[in-house]
């Protein structure tokens, strides 16, 4: 009787032992899997920093651009004002010459007067 209990005992136990194997086994795997993974999230998150960092260089560069059409901008504003000045200038002058104008043709008129009083013979 004692040696049918310790003959099923050691069945169980060798038993037990190839179910542990298994299970050490499919730790290992789910380990290995796990390391794979974490790998692929380390390379992904590497990636992912590259392209934060390429999206901050566009940035960058479309900040400067930017800036340079701001400036662009500005000075086209300037050249835009100093052209309306000058127009209002102009504007002024023609004023002027066109009342200079009239006082000429006023002058040449009393002149022709003056003149015409005379007799050439």
């Amino acid at each position: 009787v004692v040696a049918g209990e310790v003959r099923t005992l050691a069945q169980r136990s060798a038993e037990a032992a190839r179910e542990i194997k298994a299970l050490i086994g499919a730790s290992v795997e789910k380990v290995d899997t796990g390391s794979k993974l974490v790998a692929d999230a380390g390379s992904t998150m590497g990636e992912i920093v590259a392209s934060v960092q390429r999206v901050t260089d566009i940035i960058g560069e479309i900040t400067a651009a930017a800036s340079e059409q701001s400036d662009g901008i500005g000075q086209v504003n300037t050249a835009v004002t100093q052209l309306d000045q000058m127009t209002q200038q102009n504007a002024a002058l023609v004023e002027q010459s066109a009342a200079a104008a009239e006082s000429l043709k006023d002058q040449a008129q009393r002149l022709n007067q003056i003149v015409g009083t005379f007799k050439l013979n």
